[in-house]
């Protein structure tokens, strides 16, 4: 298996957890020490534990993830042990009828005895028109 087919793998399993609310596989997906940009949110998150706290807040505020649909993927692999995984993500969330379209950035790093983990991602929102998507 190529590392761009291990990464393909493993963002693959990160977006499932997501796509099906699964919280314990989706953080399991991020090293500790991962950050994260969104634009969704006023401040860069600096920690897993960080976003941990900020998920629990959405979710007091009724937030569920229903589906996630990732299309327009792409790998870089940079070294043997660090890829950067980019694609488009449509997501619905609970309570609404619109769908989020959005894209993202995750950076893989390898680490030993755990795999691929994420260790930063950036989401956007995706200015591309709907018609086109």
């Amino acid at each position: 298996m190529t590392i761009e087919d291990e990464v393909l793998e493993v963002a693959a399993a990160l977006v499932d957890a997501f796509g099906s609310h699964d919280v314990e596989r989706y953080f399991a997906s991020f090293a500790p020490e991962a950050t994260f940009v969104f634009h969704t949110t006023p401040r860069w998150l600096g920690t897993r534990a960080e976003y941990e706290q900020e998920w629990r807040s959405w979710e007091k505020e009724g937030f569920r993830v229903l589906s996630c649909e990732s299309s327009d993927q792409s790998v870089q692999v940079l070294t043997e042990n660090v890829a950067v995984f980019t694609h488009s993500v449509r997501t619905r969330l609970w309570g609404g009828n619109e769908i989020q379209r959005e894209r993202e950035t995750i950076v893989f790093r390898r680490v030993l005895d755990a795999g691929w983990l994420a260790v930063h991602e950036h989401l956007s929102p995706d200015p591309t028109p709907e018609d086109a998507a």
